[in-house]
């Protein structure tokens, strides 16, 4: 088999002749949620798999990106209320999240709410990001414990902080009125033999896209199955202890209706490489992350359908300032008062950011007590 040599790094290289092999192996072509898997996860290689850094405010320190709780403490001390709440809700002790990046907001969340977690167990893929967790939680070491994936049964607190958006996804588009999946191809005459193929597809997105424009988009049936996973692992512990679950689930995306808006004829993929972003996930493959935003009506729907109740769906700015973000604001030093303002401004986190909670039982958690948006799910 030819492989050109198309970087200097070994892991990469590696990376590389995975997915060239996996595409010889599905005969040629490979969809790109497959592809999305395999540069994001390929256990070593993949994007969240490696040793590189990922989370960081400055590109200097070598990082792609940063996120709520490393921008402000203030994040996870303020969801540590909702939590407390969802714990006495639920009747339980333990905390468990998903993909827990530098373990900064386990720190904050454990820092916060004391006695009343027993158990924060994590559940995460990358064994370079597990080593960087276990540093961060030294002081909690007795309380924390690590999976790679969920048990049978599950009670407790669920939280995800940027999750979702990085669950691999279809890539739909619609070229002169006939709907294609896009997919990848190997192109070893070229220099950049990674390259886009559209076939011919049944799939559609989850509602009618208007106009007769060529129109690129994603469908998330990853994302919507971890959700059903989720709700059935939930069951399970309730009809296992009598104690049930809750999850809150906080990502950047859209309720359907503006998801899939004529006017999104590009999608929402995107790539994030030393805090720039890019449109192009098959180049530097391995070394910056993918994404793409959250379809919150399909996310909602698959968890009633699986038998949960949404407790609420807003932007973070509204849960935040539900849950008790600005007094302690009030008398912080000016740097701190300026990050945490990102969290909640409209031209930075505060809009684009949504919160989504899901429960085994109904009940108004206090995040969501003004400006709930369950209605335009």
């Amino acid at each position: 088999m030819n492989i050109p040599q198309l970087s200097n790094d070994p892991g990469q290289q590696a990376l590389y002749t995975l997915i060239q092999r996996s595409i010889a192996n599905a005969g040629g072509w490979l969809g790109f949620d497959r592809f999305m898997a395999l540069a994001l996860y390929a256990p070593g290689m993949g994007y969240y798999a490696n040793s590189l850094r990922k989370f960081g405010l400055t590109p200097e320190t070598g990082s792609d990106f940063a996120t709520a709780p490393e921008m402000s403490k203030h994040f996870g001390h303020t969801l540590a209320h909702q939590v407390a709440e969802a714990l006495q809700v639920t009747g339980t002790d333990e905390v468990w999240e998903f993909g827990a990046g530098s373990g900064a907001l386990a720190l904050q969340l454990l820092d916060s709410l004391g006695d009343s977690i027993q158990r924060y167990t994590i559940v995460d893929l990358s064994g370079s990001l597990r080593a960087r967790q276990q540093d961060t939680l030294k002081a909690h070491a007795h309380k924390v414990q690590w999976v790679d994936a969920l048990p049978e049964q599950l009670s407790g607190v669920v939280v995800g902080n940027e999750v979702l958006d990085a669950m691999p996804v279809q890539l739909l588009v619609r070229k002169a009125g006939v709907w294609h999946e896009r997919g990848v191809v190997w192109n070893a005459q070229t220099a950049s033999p990674l390259q886009w193929q559209d076939r011919v597809t049944n799939l559609r997105p989850p509602m009618e896209i208007h106009g007769e424009h060529d129109f690129l988009t994603e469908i998330h049936s990853q994302a919507e199955a971890f959700v059903a996973t989720l709700a059935d692992r939930f069951k399970a512990g309730e009809a296992a202890t009598g104690k049930g679950g809750a999850a809150f689930l906080i990502d950047y995306g859209f309720p359907e209706s503006e998801y899939f808006h004529p006017q999104r004829s590009m999608g929402t993929l995107m790539c994030h490489q030393l805090h720039k972003a890019d449109t192009d996930p098959l180049a530097d493959v391995g070394r910056k992350d993918i994404t793409s935003h959250v379809n919150f009506t399909g996310v909602a729907l698959a968890a009633q359908e699986a038998g949960l109740h949404v407790l609420g769906y807003t932007s973070q700015a509204h849960f935040l300032i539900n849950c008790g973000l600005l007094p302690p604001l009030v008398d912080a030093p000016l740097d701190e008062k300026s990050m945490a303002q990102k969290l909640i401004t409209e031209h930075e986190m505060g809009e684009l950011f949504k919160v989504i909670a899901f429960g085994t039982t109904e009940w108004e958690p206090m995040g969501f007590a003004q400006g709930d948006r369950t209605y335009a799910l």
